[in-house]
């Protein structure tokens, strides 16, 4: 025992080789792969209720929760809008949340959260006529400013509540649509808020989806 050698010498750590087709490479394929990716001040966001802030669902689950993100606005709008979601066919789902802070806090000026989810379609003509009407509704409301013009992409529709609806917090919905994808935002922040920051969001977003459904 004396003699023995007592250095166990540098340990040495071999971790798995990475095989091709790994989670990491699978989760960036489909509806997931298209939504614009955290950075530029961007970072994760609060999670969706029961789903955490990268989700992504089934028709029926996406069919659902549609519904749900309608809760914030009057009741006689929802319902009319939950009856347009029933007619349509939703093949599946795929949603991010996004926050930016200001100043190192998430409770300061310009601090916002969105919501980006894309809802795929069975065929492109019926997402077309889902966000354009969608979107004509909403404008025909007296109750809702307009928001910001998505530069490059007039098929997108911004809106905004009423001024006066709450003194600390504003709120921005916006619907727009690239081949068989339907993309809807849905952002919340306190005042002054940066409807220009989420506009550009929007804009990112809609650039990352190709025609046909491919991320660019």
């Amino acid at each position: 025992m004396d003699g023995a050698d007592r250095d166990a010498g540098a340990a040495v750590w071999k971790f798995p080789e990475t095989k091709s087709g790994d989670a990491t490479k699978a989760s960036v394929k489909g509806l997931p792969g298209m939504l614009v990716a955290y950075g530029d001040g961007w970072k994760r966001g609060p999670d969706f209720g029961e789903f955490p802030a990268d989700t992504e669902l089934s028709g029926a689950q996406a069919t659902a929760l549609r519904k749900e993100s309608l809760r914030g606005l009057p009741r006689t709008e929802r319902r009319q809008l939950e009856k347009l979601i029933d007619k349509q066919h939703i093949k599946g789902m795929a949603m991010r949340s996004y926050a930016k802070e200001a100043g190192g806090s998430f409770f300061t000026d310009s601090a916002v959260a969105v919501n980006i989810v894309l809802s795929q379609m069975e065929n492109s003509s019926d997402v077309r006529k889902i966000s354009t009407s969608q979107n004509a509704f909403l404008a025909g409301l007296d109750i809702f400013r307009k928001g910001p013009q998505i530069k490059g992409h007039k098929e997108a529709g911004c809106f905004l509540p009423p001024k006066n609806t709450d003194k600390d917090l504003d709120a921005m919905y916006c619907s727009a649509y690239r081949g068989d994808i339907l993309i809807t935002v849905s952002a919340d922040g306190v005042k002054p808020f940066d409807s220009k920051g989420v506009a550009e969001l929007l804009k990112d977003q809609l650039d990352r989806v190709a025609e046909p459904g491919e991320a660019v």
